[in-house]
């Protein structure tokens, strides 16, 4: 049997970028990004996206003189800084204020239908899915808006499905100062569904339970909070 190759072994040997074009290959939990990343300010990366991108319409022959097209590029610059990779940036990190759990709920708390769209980092097409959060207090809860937050702040980069699942839940027990924490992930990925092998109807799934959220009976409870209309 073929032993499968580790990403440093990958990285040691000239690949034919064919070979890995439908590999899913993760390094880590975080975002892999160079140590210069915030060195430039957003208008000068909104400059270098606006150029190279005017630079790949050129390449796929379109007129940039026509009306329709010749704002695109400086659009599809503020699109990526500014909204749909703006997770990326530390500073747009969400302050999840916490607060006294006055009410001694000890009980789980369940967000669901967390509606975010994502890109997939090795086609950069969306990903559109639902998240399903649960945590159980160890003392302080937050606002319920802050853990729509979380997964949007985490979702608006490139990714991959596994590593969203984990950043969710793991900014969440850092915030919450629990290991009580349920993340299920729902999703459709257009590298899937609009290109390759073009599977419409396909979704994706991916989960992270820690703490109580291992007990058979609790995870039980979460599924089925979450998959009751």
């Amino acid at each position: 049997m073929k032993q499968k190759e580790t990403l440093s072994n990958i990285q040691e040997r000239e690949v034919d970028p064919k070979e890995f074009e439908e590999e899913h290959v993760a390094s880590s939990i975080q975002t892999p990004l160079r140590p210069d990343a915030f060195e430039m300010e957003d208008h000068e990366k909104m400059a270098h996206i606006e150029h190279h991108f005017r630079e790949i319409m050129k390449t796929l022959g379109l007129d940039l003189t026509d009306d329709s097209l010749m704002g695109t590029p400086k659009r599809v610059a503020r699109m990526f800084v500014k909204e749909i990779f703006s997770g990326l940036n530390p500073l747009n990190k969400p302050h999840a204020k916490l607060f006294d759990n006055k009410f001694q709920y000890n009980e789980m708390l369940v967000e669901k239908d967390i509606t975010f769209y994502s890109n997939c980092e090795h086609h950069f097409v969306p990903i559109i899915g639902k998240a399903h959060v649960g945590y159980i207090s160890s003392g302080k809860v937050i606002g319920l808006s802050k853990i729509n937050r979380i997964v949007q702040y985490y979702a608006k980069r490139p990714q991959v499905q596994e590593r969203l699942t984990m950043q969710i839940a793991e900014d969440l027990k850092a915030t919450l100062k629990t290991e009580s924490v349920g993340v299920v992930i729902d999703a459709s990925h257009l590298c899937v569904s609009s290109r390759g092998v073009g599977d419409t109807n396909s979704t994706t799934g991916t989960a992270h339970f820690s703490g109580k959220f291992k007990e058979p009976d609790t995870r039980a409870e979460f599924l089925n909070f979450i998959n009751t209309q």
